[in-house]
């Protein structure tokens, strides 16, 4: 029969979630001892940057593409708090603009085109990439930087291009891209918390 297949069940147990648990429990405390600090930093600074007008730019290709619009919503809509909308913006959402500047001249060019349009100095980029490598990934951070934002990554493996052009690198060193995924959602989401705490301390999230 055309397109029949017969599934095979090997290795599809309890034992092997139970493996890919554990696996990401040491990522999560691994970037936190090494990267912690720097998060908190991130989030105290991006928080210093919204009280003065400023905005939020985040980008990312394919999985980390949705963690950018993720991201960027948890700032604009809320987190934990009712409070105040943040200015936040993910550089993948906008279909004709990606179009356009991947047709005219390059895909390695559809963030920091944007950046230059949108992003203006005391602004926060926060880019996303498993690998660190990717030319728009890079371009971006570069354009950026030349703006005067302030760049943060969220990155995995050892870093890539990124890591020496991010003012603050966040890296799990891990070599799974599932695993270095969700490890940037739980950091992204501790990111936008305290974002949140740090500007609205009177409120409280809902019991």
């Amino acid at each position: 029969m055309g397109g029949a297949f017969a599934p095979c069940m090997e290795g599809n147990s309890l034992e092997t979630f139970q493996f890919e648990r554990e696996d990401l429990e040491r990522a999560v405390q691994e970037f936190l001892r090494l990267h912690g600090a720097a998060l908190l930093r991130a989030a105290r600074e991006t928080a210093a940057s919204l009280s003065r007008g400023g905005k939020v730019l985040f980008f990312g290709n394919g999985g980390s593409a949705a963690e950018a619009q993720h991201l960027s919503a948890e700032l604009v809509n809320r987190m934990t708090r009712d409070r105040p909308a943040l200015a936040a913006v993910a550089l993948s959402t906008d279909t004709s603009a990606l179009t356009s500047i991947a047709n005219d001249s390059s895909y390695e060019q559809v963030f920091s085109r944007q950046i230059e349009a949108l992003g203006k100095s005391g602004d926060v980029a926060v880019a996303l990439s498993t690998s660190g490598n990717s030319p728009n990934i890079v371009r971006g951070l570069e354009a950026a930087k030349r703006k005067g934002l302030l760049t943060v990554a969220l990155l995995g493996r050892d870093g890539g291009l990124a890591r020496a052009l991010a003012e603050i690198p966040l890296v799990v060193e891990a070599p799974v891209t599932a695993r270095i995924q969700e490890v940037h959602l739980f950091a992204g989401h501790l990111f936008c918390e305290a974002v949140e705490r740090v500007l609205f301390p009177a409120l409280r999230p809902p019991d």
